[in-house]
């Protein structure tokens, strides 16, 4: 192993795709038990590392020397093996954070800021927040001397708010770790999860007009500082942009929304099939679990037993990553569909022009041209709105794919 990242379970992880743009050199994942890690640190077999849970804090006296960063926060995320054979630690974490608030704009200077949770990340975002001045600092956890009730009762007057806690993380998307209604006077939300790319408390926050982030550029700012001194030398702040750009063409989702009839499904079938993913029709799925056709769901249940189970299949499948995803034409109605859209994907609207939607087997618009129209009125603007673009399926379907995918890569930086 020459670098890489340890922890005690990995999953998934961007870093050895964020590192492999970054620098030469290999970077692998490795999982070590508690048991191993004093035999793993203690022989070497490495060259630099990424320190994750639950170990920033256990490779602490392995250090021969600490950066004044991590002797302050008291965690290590990165181990470099000097000439000597001993080994440096820093912490990188708190450079990322900072990167990642003012990506937003988030600026606490002078402000109160709250930290939820009191982990080693919460170390990190409370040592970030005195280095920007922060005029106030509240950590809130559910044991702590501060709890949740009381964050209500006593801080509700927080500017800046930060979680770095596992609420809303895949899998389990969709969860705030707190009520922004009940924090009126919040002029920054920053939370430290990357997976949704928009968490609960994030699309919470933006729907209000608070500036907010996620935990992506922060991943990526501190695996730059760590690339640099593993590489030693220093890499271009530039860099990160391209990289947020490719995990984000990589991960989204392409969720099309349209009224019915407007070739989602061909369309998603077909652009699944060129970008090389996996291709998912809600319709197809709804039905599928209810063993019965949408149209005899509506005769037997109603539409409002069809929207539950729509809301139920769009839960699950935009949470997932990479996906191609065709939704029923009257998804966009409830705003809790819109949000799972938009945590984990780009939104493209298919237009069609209203004479060509077939009506067969739906049974909204089956049963004139003015019921089609009727229904157009309603949901027009809730299409634009939900939408990130938009494109006409009024030609040949290989156009409207190839227009597909190129507004997805536009609308992902790439």
């Amino acid at each position: 192993m020459e670098y890489g990242l340890i922890g005690e379970k990995l999953g998934h992880s961007y870093s050895p795709l964020i590192h492999a743009r970054l620098a030469d050199y290999r970077y692998e994942l490795r999982e070590v038990a508690p048991e191993a890690l004093d035999g793993f640190l203690r022989a070497r077999s490495f060259r630099g590392l990424n320190v994750t849970i639950p170990y920033k804090r256990a490779v602490l006296p392995y250090c021969a020397e600490l950066s004044d960063l991590a002797r302050e926060i008291g965690c290590v995320n990165t181990l470099v093996v000097r000439p000597d054979g001993s080994l440096y630690g820093h912490n990188t974490d708190i450079g990322g954070f900072i990167h990642m608030l003012r990506c937003a704009g988030i600026d606490p200077r002078g402000r109160k800021a709250v930290v939820l949770g009191s982990g080693g990340t919460s170390l990190t975002a409370r040592t970030a927040l005195r280095h920007l001045g922060a005029r106030e600092i509240v950590v809130v956890s559910r044991s702590g001397p501060v709890d949740y009730g009381a964050l209500y009762a006593d801080h509700a007057d927080a500017e800046i708010l930060v979680n770095t806690t596992p609420v809303g993380m895949y899998p389990n998307t969709g969860a705030s770790p707190a009520d922004l209604s009940r924090l009126p006077r919040l002029r920054g939300v920053a939370d430290v999860v990357y997976n949704p790319e928009k968490t609960a408390l994030v699309l919470d926050a933006r729907e209000r007009g608070i500036p907010a982030v996620s935990g992506l550029p922060m991943l990526v700012a501190q695996a730059r500082e760590a690339a640099e001194l593993f590489a030693g030398r220093a890499i271009d702040e530039a860099a990160d942009g391209a990289i947020l750009a490719e995990i984000r063409a990589q991960t989204l989702n392409v969720v099309l929304v349209g009224m019915p009839g407007c070739g989602k499904s061909s369309l998603g079938a077909a652009v699944a099939e060129a970008m090389g993913r996996r291709f998912a029709d809600c319709d197809a799925i709804v039905a599928e679990r209810a063993g019965m056709p949408i149209p005899e769901i509506f005769a037997r249940f109603g539409e409002a037993r069809f929207r539950e189970l729509e809301t139920q299949a769009l839960a699950e499948l935009c949470r997932e990553s990479g996906c191609v995803i065709a939704t029923g034409g009257g998804s966009i109605l409830r705003a809790e569909n819109v949000r799972a859209m938009r945590q984990n994907g780009r939104v493209c609207f298919i237009r069609r022009a209203l004479e060509d939607l077939p009506r067969d087997g739906r049974p909204l618009s089956s049963a004139s041209g003015d019921a089609v129209r009727r229904l157009w009125a309603q949901r027009r603007e809730k299409y634009a709105a939900a939408a990130d673009y938009a494109v006409d399926n009024n030609a040949a379907l290989a156009d409207a794919v190839k227009q597909i995918e190129e507004g997805f890569y536009e609308a992902v930086g790439h």
